[in-house]
């Protein structure tokens, strides 16, 4: 079925890194934002990352992620997906990454997984001349990563000092 993106990404003129997914589940599709299915580990990930408390309310998401200068977008604006499943993603059309880095003072952008990444490499990184850095996937499909193991990858971003 053909599912088009329907929001925008999460950024300002501060952001200095950049985490991109692949495409919204059919649960994020419902709530309208970012990583909205319970068992995904985003949100939980990133706050311990942070030293923050895991945001709940879409404002609190937006203002935790804006406070630490991440943004947040996906590779796919539109694409045929069987329910949330990366691996029936066919027919992509791609998000305008290089009009928001030209927008932005992002510097180092991050894939939530290897597909996000692997589409990233194939369809932007042609016109954005930057490198994808590959964080484990905060999905519950990837049982391979506990808590614990998600957190000390992700901590990588503190390099880009945009963590407590």
């Amino acid at each position: 079925m053909r599912v088009t993106h329907t929001f925008e990404p999460v950024y300002d003129e501060k952001s200095k890194i950049l985490i991109l997914g692949t495409f919204p589940s059919v649960k994020s599709r419902e709530n309208a934002f970012y990583y909205g299915h319970p068992q995904n580990r985003f949100w939980k990930t990133l706050a311990a990352v942070t030293g923050e408390m895991e945001p709940s309310t879409i404002e609190e998401k937006k203002a935790m992620l804006l406070k630490h200068y991440i943004a947040v977008w996906d590779v796919i604006s539109a694409c045929d997906i069987e329910g949330s499943s990366d691996s029936s993603i066919k027919n992509v059309t791609v998000n305008d990454i290089a009009g928001l880095l030209q927008g932005s003072s992002i510097e180092t952008i991050y894939g939530n997984g290897d597909k996000a990444c692997r589409l990233y490499d194939k369809f932007c990184k042609g016109k954005t001349k930057k490198e994808i850095i590959k964080l484990p996937s905060t999905s519950p499909a990837n049982a391979a990563y506990s808590m614990e193991r998600l957190i000390e990858c992700w901590k990588i971003m503190k390099k880009d000092g945009i963590c407590g």
